[in-house]
């Protein structure tokens, strides 16, 4: 099973023709707007992502940690490498900030959470790479690419948690899910309501939240929780849409 998911792997994980660059974000501008903890959301163009994309209805197919300096590491143009993320050929590795250049990408940071919580997050991440990636979850998303099946919506999430469950292996979401989940810190959390207090009163609820396991997170579910505020580098940078340069000849025109 390694082996086919190997050479699935190297498959899925070449690039595909894609069109042209919507919500480009210069990585200047991104590396200088991200925090330690933020999860940064990347639309992949390759075969994979093709697949996560179709699975989870979402524009997002991958996801990594920024954890800032911690990692002490650096390219080999000297580059830091700043984040950790879960590779499907390479596993848990970091990574520098132009490793996502080329893509659209979208920042989501953790709301509230203090310094000690936030340090043991990075730790969790840091310490887990070297992880294999979850070769078996290779396998069960490459029944679901070509050609893209009708599966119905309530499955899709399901089809993301086929995973062998081995801890020493891990994708890109379920990672960092472990991490924040390590802190107790809520993503996504399946929520019920319980009656307190006078069983007459009708407002006299509380929520209570369980946590997910997480082999069902999925990139996407970091930019839809209510607890991780999207930050956009662009108008954190003080943007004015007055200097901005348009062409507006013939040419163009037509050309859109």
């Amino acid at each position: 099973m390694d082996w086919i998911g190997r050479r699935l792997a190297d498959y899925l994980s070449q690039s595909r023709p894609h069109g042209e660059q919507i919500g480009f974000v210069d990585p200047s501008l991104l590396a200088a707007t991200l925090r330690p903890g933020d999860v940064l959301l990347v639309e992949g163009n390759s075969r994979f992502s093709v697949a996560i994309k179709y699975l989870t209805q979402s524009t997002w197919s991958h996801a990594a940690l920024y954890v800032g300096d911690k990692t002490g590491r650096v390219s080999a143009s000297g580059e830091p490498h700043l984040f950790v993320e879960a590779d499907v050929r390479e596993g848990v590795r970091t990574v520098p900030v132009s490793e996502f250049a080329p893509f659209h990408t979208r920042i989501c940071r953790p709301v509230g959470l203090n310094e000690s919580d936030l340090y043991s997050v990075i730790e969790y991440a840091i310490a887990h790479v070297g992880d294999q990636y979850d070769l078996k979850n290779v396998v069960d998303l490459a029944r679901y690419l070509v050609p893209t099946p009708p599966v119905p919506g309530r499955l899709r999430r399901r089809m993301l948690a086929f995973g062998s469950g081995d801890p020493t292996r891990a994708i890109c979401s379920t990672l960092i899910a472990k991490a924040f989940q390590s802190v107790r810190y809520p993503i996504l959390p399946v929520v019920t309501r319980a009656r307190i207090g006078d069983p007459a009163c009708d407002s006299c609820f509380e929520d209570i939240l369980h946590i997910r396991h997480h082999s069902l997170f999925a990139p996407r579910d970091f930019d839809v929780s209510p607890y991780f505020r999207i930050v956009n580098p662009t108008v954190e940078a003080s943007f004015d849409y007055k200097s901005l340069r348009w062409n507006d000849s013939a040419a163009a025109r037509a050309a859109v």
